[in-house]
């Protein structure tokens, strides 16, 4: 198993940051498009416990991969979980979390991880798995940051 966890501030109210995570098709604009993401299933305006996604991205030299995800455990304006069912990993459990802070709002993203493919799966992890996360991440942080952008306070 492996775990990546980030850390963000950014420059917006709790119910701003909630009001983007919370609707699933915002997951477009945070996704690199170099992974040509595309959600395949009908969406409502807000997540709710048990609501499948399906969508499909390209992870480079493997094609393009299904992946189903369940969003689990809402505590709304606080954090949930989207677990993978079907995809590219053996386990995927990732935790969203948004905290108040005096000047915004602190996002913390804690992915649990197996991969599969046993000792070939371990083999790519550092130098294939990891750096693609954390591009994915990484362009995440940017997109938050443009969207939601940190303000000294007066």
């Amino acid at each position: 198993m492996y775990t990546i966890q980030r850390h963000q501030t950014v420059g917006a109210s709790i119910e701003a940051v909630w009001e983007f995570i919370s609707n699933p098709a915002n997951l477009n604009g945070i996704t690199p498009s170099s992974l040509a993401f595309e959600i395949r299933s009908p969406l409502p305006g807000k997540m709710f416990d048990g609501l499948l996604v399906e969508y499909q991205i390209k992870i480079p030299m493997w094609g393009r991969r299904t992946w189903l995800t369940e969003i689990k455990h809402i505590r709304p304006h606080r954090s949930f979980v989207d677990e993978q069912r079907r995809g590219p990993y053996a386990f995927w459990y990732h935790y969203h979390e948004i905290r108040p802070l005096e000047n915004g709002v602190e996002i913390v993203d804690q992915v649990t991880y197996a991969l599969p493919f046993s000792i070939l799966g371990r083999a790519v992890h550092p130098f294939f798995i990891r750096p693609l996360l954390n591009q994915i991440f990484d362009y995440r942080r940017e997109r938050f940051n443009a969207m939601f952008p940190v303000r000294d306070l007066p």
